[in-house]
C-alpha cells in the first residue's frame, strides 16, 4: 500500500453479494473517491468464497417462514467471513474500513409483471455483518426503487455509467450471471437504459447439476453443452416465454428461468436427451439475448462494442455462439476496460454504499421505472 494519505472525499468501502446461481459469497475492498457523476472507484481486493453444494441447494429449496429465517441468519455469517476475508486480502484491519455494502442474496424478485403486491426480497442479515464485523453495513438496495414505482433491479447500471461511459460513443454492458441482463450508457446518466435480457445461466446450471447427479454445478468449460445438439422445437418452445416479449424495463429472476422450468425441461428429455437439453439451455441464452438486443437496442443505438462480465464468460460454448450472433457488433470481455469480470457486481455495491452515505440517488428510473431518483439502501450502525 502507499505511504500517501487518501484524499479528504474518500471511502474504503467493501461490497458484499450472492448472485442468482448461489454458488459464492463475492468480495471487494474498494476505494471510493467523490461522489455522483465524478465518482472514481479503485478495486484493492477481491476473494470469492464458494458455498457449499448442500448450502445452495439450501437457499434454492427455501420456501418457509422457518428455513428463510434461519437462512437469513447464516446467509450474513457467510457475508461477514468474506467481509473479513477481502479486509484482510489488502493488508487492512477492519477498523481501517468505512462501510460495508451488502445486496445479499436475492430469494424472491415480484415485479410488477409477476405480483399485484410489487415485492422483493434479499436475505443476509445486516446486523449479523455488522457484529461480527465491527462495521457499519448498508443493505437492502433495491426495495425503495420497488417503492417509488421501479421495478429494483437492475442495479449495476449507475455503476456502469459511472465506471465504463466514454464521452460521444453508447456502449453495452452485459452481465451474464443466473439472469442476463444489460446497460447502454452514453454520456448522461438519464438517458442510460438497462433491463435483464432474459436467461443467463440459471437453466444451464440447474441442468448441470442434474445430469452430473450433482458433481457439477454448472456447464464446467462447455463440456455438456458441446456434447449435445439443440432440440429446435424446444428452443422455439423456450423462446416464446412471455418475459421475452415484455418491453423494457423489465426484470427476472427464478421465479421464471429457475429451477420450475429446469425441472419441466428434464421430465421430458433429460433421460433420454440430457447434453442435447444443455446444448439447447445454452442456445436459449444465446438467442434470449440477441433478440433483446434487436428488438430494443439496435434500432436506438449505435453501439460501439458489448463488454462482457458474470460466470457466463467463462463458458467458451456461450461465448463462441453469443459473439458469432452478434456479429459484427464486436463483444469484448469487460476486463478490456480495467476491472476483472468476476469483481464487477461486488463493485457495485461498494459504490452503492458510499453513495448511500453521501444521500446521493443511485437507481436509474430509466432502468427501473422508478417515478423518481432515490437514496438506496438502510443503514445498520
Amino acid at each position: 500500500m502507499s505511504s500517501r494519505p487518501p484524499p479528504a472525499n474518500s471511502r474504503l468501502c467493501v461490497g458484499l453479494l450472492s448472485g442468482t446461481s448461489v454458488d459464492a459469497a463475492e468480495a471487494v475492498l474498494c476505494r471510493v473517491e467523490g461522489t455522483g457523476p465524478e465518482v472514481r472507484v479503485s478495486l484493492l481486493a477481491h476473494v470469492s468464497r464458494p458455498f457449499t453444494p448442500d448450502f445452495t441447494r439450501r437457499v434454492l429449496a427455501a420456501n418457509d417462514a422457518r428455513s428463510l429465517c434461519e437462512l437469513n441468519f447464516a446467509l450474513g455469517e457467510h457475508f461477514a467471513q468474506a467481509a473479513l476475508e477481502v479486509i484482510a486480502r489488502a493488508g487492512l484491519r477492519p477498523e481501517d474500513v468505512d462501510v460495508i455494502g451488502s445486496h445479499g442474496q436475492t430469494v424472491a424478485h415480484l415485479p410488477a409483471s409477476l405480483s399485484e403486491t410489487p415485492s422483493t426480497l434479499q436475505l443476509g442479515e445486516p446486523s449479523v455483518i455488522a457484529e461480527r464485523t465491527g462495521l457499519p453495513v448498508v443493505s437492502d438496495f433495491r426495495t425503495r426503487d420497488v417503492a417509488a414505482g421501479g421495478q429494483g433491479a437492475p442495479l449495476v447500471p449507475y455503476l456502469d455509467w459511472a465506471l465504463f461511459r466514454k464521452p460521444g460513443v453508447a456502449r453495452a454492458l452485459q452481465n451474464i450471471g443466473g439472469i442476463g441482463n444489460v446497460s447502454v450508457v452514453s454520456d448522461r446518466l438519464e438517458d442510460t437504459i438497462a433491463f435483464d435480457t432474459g436467461p443467463g445461466n440459471m437453466v444451464m446450471d440447474g441442468l448441470a447439476r442434474r445430469i452430473t447427479g450433482g458433481q457439477l454445478q454448472c456447464d464446467l468449460d462447455g463440456t455438456l453443452s458441446r456434447q449435445g445438439r439443440v432440440i429446435p422445437e424446444l428452443l422455439a418452445e423456450l423462446l416464446a416465454h412471455p418475459f421475452l416479449a415484455l418491453p423494457p424495463p423489465r426484470s427476472a429472476g427464478r421465479e421464471g428461468f429457475g429451477d420450475a422450468l429446469v425441472e419441466r425441461l428434464w421430465e421430458r428429455h433429460g433421460a433420454s436427451r440430457p447434453h442435447d437439453v444443455m446444448a439447447t439451455a445454452v442456445a436459449f441464452t444465446v438467442e434470449a439475448t440477441a433478440r433483446a438486443y434487436e428488438r430494443w437496442l439496435l434500432p436506438r443505438f449505435a453501439l460501439e462494442a458489448v463488454y462482457v462480465s458474470g460466470g457466463g464468460t467463462r463458458n467458451p460454448v456461450l461465448m463462441e455462439r453469443l459473439t458469432a450472433r452478434l456479429a459484427p457488433l464486436p463483444v469484448r470481455p469487460l476486463d478490456v476496460l480495467g476491472l476483472p469480470e468476476g469483481a464487477k457486481e461486488a463493485v457495485c455495491f461498494a459504490l452503492l454504499a458510499n453513495e448511500h452515505l453521501s444521500r446521493t440517488p443511485a437507481n436509474v428510473p430509466s432502468a427501473t421505472g422508478a417515478k423518481r431518483r432515490v437514496v438506496l439502501g438502510k443503514l445498520t450502525p
